[in-house]
């Protein structure tokens, strides 16, 4: 196999790998089907080893195929990202794009001054944010739709790895004629009895407040779940219940319709941070991104 071929070969692999379907890899390579069955073939006579196995419509990945991606897919990116990463050595960089997935939350309350960081440094590159739930992120990053993703984590998987940067406090709020309102400690049995506004059960901050109830082998209710903080906040001053939330997400705005009270006695700090395949390889317009998350931008 010339070595020239060799490229256009994992190319084909590598996408058809991720999409699972040799028809959707040659429209993302504006390549015809056959050709790219034909560079796999290719590739498989040259190893001698069966990359793929059908099951259902889509393609599946032997033994060996998994090794092959994993080995191949960082050496192909490194060589498609050369240019840029050269220029961004030897000259300005100052185009191309960066793709970050977020929760609604994050979004709204932890990336805008990042993102105004970004774009007065950056004007020329592209930001194109996904605003998905944890798990869909993970699954964007595996699959090399996003560069990576900025949120918390409580439990990392072996292939992801998680930079943790910035770090908040939990706290309770609560209407203002809450019965809980007139205490001024507030403890977990005293939360116990009231119900819960919490988000789904697959999010990282319902999961942590189930963790910490069960340590310390306390019942908790919840009375309603639902996604996102700015609606928690909402139902909450209602009188609908209680929640657990991070400090970040509450503004002065919110003080003045909510009580607030510290929870760092019994609940850990949220870390949140970059969270990215375990070897992927950066862009420098992603590098340059992670690089402005300073520590120091959201003090407590």
């Amino acid at each position: 196999m010339y070595k020239g071929n060799l490229l256009k070969h994992l190319r084909a692999f590598i996408q058809t790998a991720q999409t699972g379907s040799v028809s959707a890899a040659a429209e993302q390579l504006f390549l015809s089907q056959p050709s790219v069955s034909q560079q796999i073939r290719a590739l498989e006579d040259q190893l001698d080893q069966s990359l793929f196995s059908r099951h259902g419509p889509r393609l599946q990945l032997t033994p060996a195929g998994k090794a092959l991606l994993e080995m191949a897919r960082p050496l192909v990116n490194r060589i498609d990202a050369l240019p840029d990463e050269f220029a961004r050595r030897y000259g300005s960089l100052e185009s191309g794009e960066v793709r970050i997935a977020a929760g609604e939350s994050t979004i709204m309350h932890l990336l805008p001054p990042l993102m105004m960081r970004f774009r007065g440094q950056h004007p020329g590159i592209y930001v194109h944010l996904h605003n998905v739930a944890g798990v869909d992120g993970l699954d964007m990053i595996r699959e090399d739709q996003v560069d990576f993703a900025v949120g918390s984590m409580l439990e990392v998987p072996a292939d992801i790895h998680y930079q943790p940067i910035y770090h908040f406090r939990s706290v309770l709020i609560m209407s203002p004629d809450h019965p809980l309102a007139r205490r001024r400690h507030i403890g977990l049995a005293d939360i116990s009895p009231y119900g819960l506004v919490l988000p789904p059960r697959r999010r990282t901050t319902f999961q942590m407040i189930d963790m910490v109830f069960r340590k310390h082998q306390l019942p908790y209710r919840v009375a309603l779940e639902v996604g996102g903080w700015e609606v928690i906040k909402r139902y909450v001053a209602q009188g609908m219940g209680i929640s657990v939330v991070t400090s970040i997400c509450i503004t002065e705005t919110d003080r003045q319709n909510l009580l607030v009270r510290d929870m760092s006695e019994f609940f850990p700090r949220r870390s949140y941070g970059v969270v990215m395949r375990r070897g992927a390889y950066l862009s420098p317009q992603a590098e340059r991104f992670i690089d402005l998350m300073n520590p120091e931008l959201f003090g407590e």
